[in-house]
C-alpha cells in the first residue's frame, strides 16, 4: 500500500456512509445493520489496525516499535480479516488494546488510509456504496460521505457489552478491567496527535446507553435517510 496525505481530497465514486464512535458504542452493529439495508459493502476499519497490530506480534516485535508497525501495515493482506483463526484473535482484548497503540502512529495510519478511501469509493462486488466503521471516518477518511453518524453511550454500558462478549473466552476477566481498558483507549484514540477521534461537524450524535438493538438501529436509519433522502 502506497502512503496517501491525510489531507488529500477523496474522489466521489459511491454513496458512502461513514459510522463513526468509542469502542463497544454498538457502531460495528450498526454499520452492519446498514450495510444489509442498502446493500452496501461493508468495513470494519478497526480490524485493519488490529490486524497490524497482531503483524506486529506475530513477527515478535514490540507493539511500540513504529518501525515494525509500519511495515506491518504496508503488507496487510485484507482478505485474512475473514480468515476463522486469525478472525478470532483479531476480537481479543489484548489485540484491541494493541491495536490502538499502532493507531496512534501517524505513519501507520497513512499506509492504511489509501486501502480505506479505495474500498469507499470502489466497492467490492460492485456494490452502489460502502458503510464504514471507525474512528475518524466522517472526519479524516471520507471527510466528503453522504451520510454521517457518531455513535457513543456511557463508558459503563459499554464495558458490560464488551465485558459480557469477552468473558466467554476469558472466564478470569474482570469488569473493573474492562471499564479500565475501555477508559484507557478512549483517552487514546481521542487525544492522538493524527486523525483523534471525534465527532464530525456535520455527523448526527446518536447515544447508545438505554437503546435495544432495534431502537437503535431504527434511529441510525432515520437519520441517514434524513441526509440521503431528505
Amino acid at each position: 500500500m502506497t502512503d496517501t496525505p491525510l489531507t488529500e481530497p477523496l474522489p466521489r465514486a459511491a454513496c458512502i456512509i461513514a459510522v463513526d464512535g468509542p469502542a463497544a458504542s454498538g457502531k460495528g452493529t450498526l454499520a452492519r445493520r446498514l450495510a444489509a439495508h442498502y446493500d452496501f459493502a461493508y468495513l470494519d476499519t478497526g480490524a485493519l489496525y488490529r490486524a497490524v497490530a497482531l503483524g506486529v506480534m506475530d513477527a515478535g516485535d514490540q507493539i511500540e516499535d513504529e518501525s515494525a508497525a509500519v511495515r506491518a501495515a504496508e503488507n496487510l493482506n485484507m482478505a485474512r480479516l475473514e480468515e476463522g483463526d486469525f478472525a478470532a484473535r483479531l476480537r481479543t482484548a489484548d489485540t484491541g488494546l494493541a491495536a490502538s497503540v499502532v493507531a496512534a502512529m501517524a505513519p501507520v495510519r497513512a499506509a492504511i488510509l489509501a486501502a480505506q478511501r479505495q474500498f469507499a469509493t470502489m466497492p467490492p462486488d460492485n456494490k452502489a456504496g460502502a458503510v464504514l466503521d471507525g474512528r475518524d471516518i466522517g472526519t479524516v477518511v471520507c471527510p466528503d460521505a453522504a451520510a454521517k453518524l457518531f455513535i457513543t453511550a456511557r463508558a459503563e454500558i459499554r464495558a458490560q457489552r464488551r465485558f459480557t462478549e469477552l468473558r466467554e473466552n476469558d472466564g478470569s476477566l474482570s469488569f473493573e478491567t474492562v471499564l479500565a481498558d475501555i477508559q484507557a483507549r478512549d483517552g487514546r484514540d481521542a487525544n492522538r496527535a493524527t486523525a483523534p477521534m471525534k465527532q464530525a461537524d456535520d455527523a448526527a450524535l446518536l447515544d447508545t446507553s438505554d437503546l435495544s438493538i432495534e431502537e437503535a438501529f431504527a434511529a441510525a436509519l432515520a437519520r441517514v435517510e434524513a441526509k440521503l433522502n431528505p
